[in-house]
C-alpha cells in the first residue's frame, strides 16, 4: 500500500518564501486597482452545489470537477471558477442592491488537468464582474481595467485581444448540426486546429457558412480584420455585430497602451455563457492567456435575476510564475536578533517587542547558547546580534 503523507496531490503544489512574497505583491497590485475604479471585494465558499454550475450554460463536465457529498447525501463541488457562484449571490443576497454593481475577488478555483498538460487543478484568480449595465461604457471600463491590469502586472511585452461570441454563435446557428458537434467545432477553431476543423467541416458541406469557420481562427489582427470577416459572410446580423466591435475596437485604440491591443474573431472560450465582446490577456513569457473574459447577459437570469453583466479574471499564478523568472526578487529580511542570558528572557522579549513596535524586524533567539546564535546569524547573514543580561550588548 502506497502512502502520500510526503507528496502533494497532482496538480498542486507548495508555495514558499519568495514566491509568497511575489504572490501576494501581485495580489496586491491587481487589488489596488480594483478598488481605484469602485469596486468591493466578495468571497464566495470554496465549497458550491454542483447544481451551480449544472445550468443551461453549464460548460463544466463532471469529470473535470472535483466532487464530494455533504453529510445529507448531497453532491458539492470545489468551485472550478468564480463568476457562476457570484452569479448566485447576485440573484439571492444582492438582488436588491442598487444597479451597477461592481465586485471583485480573489480565490482559488479547483479544476482536473488532463495528465501530462503541466497545469495546475489549483489556481489563484483575481477578477471583477460589473453588474446591471450592458452599455457600451460597461464593455470599455472592463477592457480598459484589464489593459492597466495586463500594465501594472507584465515584466515585458503584453497583448490584449478583443473579439465578439455573438459572430461565432450566428453563424453556428445556421449548422444544421448536434449540439457535440458544435463543441467540437469550437474547440478546433480555440485550438486553431486547421486540419481537423477543414475536415470536420468538409462533411458538413461546402457553403458561406463552412468557408466562414474554417477562416475564423485565421481572422486576427488589427482593423483590416472587419473587411476580411464582412468578405467571407454578411447578412444582417453578423453586420450589426461586426460594426459593434470595429466602433469598440477603434475607441479602445484610444487608450494607447503599452501592450499592443487587436481583434481576433477566433476567441471561442468554451464558456457557454459569453454573450458579446470577450477578451484576452497575455504577457511576455507565459503561452497560454493570463487573462480571460467578456459579456454574460444571460447568465444571472439563469439564477431567477434578468440583469446583464461582463468581466474578467486573472491568472495570478501565471503572472507570479513570469516575475519569478524575470524579476530580481527582495524581500524584507531579519535585521537582529535578541539573545537571552538564563534568567532574563522576558527583558529579551519586552526588548525584541520594542524594536517592532520601532518598525524594526527582529527575531528572538531560540538558542540556549550563544555561539549557535552567532551561527545561524552568519548563516541567515543577520548581521545586528544583541545579548541581553544585566546589560544590552550589541555585538
Amino acid at each position: 500500500m502506497k502512502n502520500y503523507d510526503l507528496i502533494t496531490p497532482e496538480g498542486t503544489n507548495d508555495i514558499l518564501f519568495k514566491e509568497c512574497v511575489v504572490r501576494r505583491n501581485v495580489e496586491k497590485t491587481i487589488s489596488e486597482e480594483f478598488k481605484a475604479r469602485g469596486y468591493s471585494e466578495i468571497i464566495t465558499p470554496e465549497l458550491e452545489f454542483f447544481d451551480v454550475f449544472n445550468l443551461n450554460s453549464r460548460h463544466f463536465p463532471q469529470e473535470d470537477l472535483y466532487k464530494l457529498v455533504d453529510r445529507k447525501g448531497r453532491l458539492l463541488v470545489l468551485r472550478p471558477e468564480s463568476t457562476m457562484p457570484i452569479a448566485r449571490v447576485v440573484a439571492t443576497r444582492l438582488k436588491e442592491a442598487t444597479l451597477p454593481l461592481r465586485l471583485c475577488y480573489n480565490q482559488c478555483a479547483y479544476n482536473i488537468s488532463p495528465l501530462m498538460r503541466g497545469r495546475s487543478d489549483q489556481i489563484v484568480q483575481a477578477g471583477i464582474e460589473l453588474i446591471g449595465s450592458s452599455s457600451k461604457m460597461a464593455d470599455l471600463e472592463v477592457i480598459e481595467t484589464a489593459a492597466a491590469v495586463l500594465e501594472k502586472c507584465n515584466t515585458g511585452d503584453y497583448s490584449l485581444e478583443i473579439g465578439d461570441i455573438g459572430f461565432f454563435k450566428e453563424l453556428m446557428n445556421q449548422l444544421n448540426v448536434s449540439d457535440d458537434m458544435k463543441e467540437t467545432i469550437r474547440n478546433f477553431i480555440e485550438t486553431k486546429n486547421y486540419p481537423a476543423l477543414n475536415d470536420i467541416l468538409d462533411s458538413i458541406g461546402d457553403n458561406n457558412v463552412t468557408k466562414a469557420l474554417k477562416m475564423l481562427p485565421r481572422l486576427f489582427g488589427e482593423e483590416e480584420v472587419f473587411e476580411k470577416a464582412a468578405q467571407l459572410f454578411s447578412d444582417e446580423k453578423t453586420d450589426a455585430i461586426l460594426g459593434k466591435l470595429k466602433e469598440l475596437y477603434k475607441e479602445v485604440k484610444q487608450l494607447n497602451c503599452k501592450g499592443k491591443v487587436t481583434v481576433d474573431l477566433g476567441i471561442v472560450n468554451r464558456t457557454d455563457y459569453y454573450t458579446g465582446v470577450i477578451l484576452k490577456g497575455y504577457i511576455a513569457g507565459y503561452g497560454e492567456p493570463v487573462l480571460s473574459g467578456g459579456r454574460y447577459d444571460k447568465l444571472i437570469a439563469e439564477f431567477g435575476y434578468d440583469v446583464p453583466a461582463t468581466g474578467f479574471a486573472v491568472n495570478v499564478d501565471a503572472v507570479t510564475k513570469v516575475k519569478m523568472k524575470n524579476e530580481k526578487i527582495t524581500t524584507d529580511s531579519t535585521e537582529a536578533i535578541v539573545y537571552a542570558v538564563k534568567g532574563y528572557e522576558m527583558k529579551a522579549i519586552l526588548l525584541a517587542k520594542k524594536m517592532r513596535e520601532d518598525g524594526k524586524i527582529v527575531e528572538t533567539a531560540a538558542f540556549d547558547e550563544l555561539e549557535k546564535v552567532k551561527a545561524y546569524a552568519k548563516e541567515l547573514k543577520i548581521s545586528k546580534i544583541i545579548v541581553v543580561d544585566d546589560n544590552v550588548t550589541e555585538l
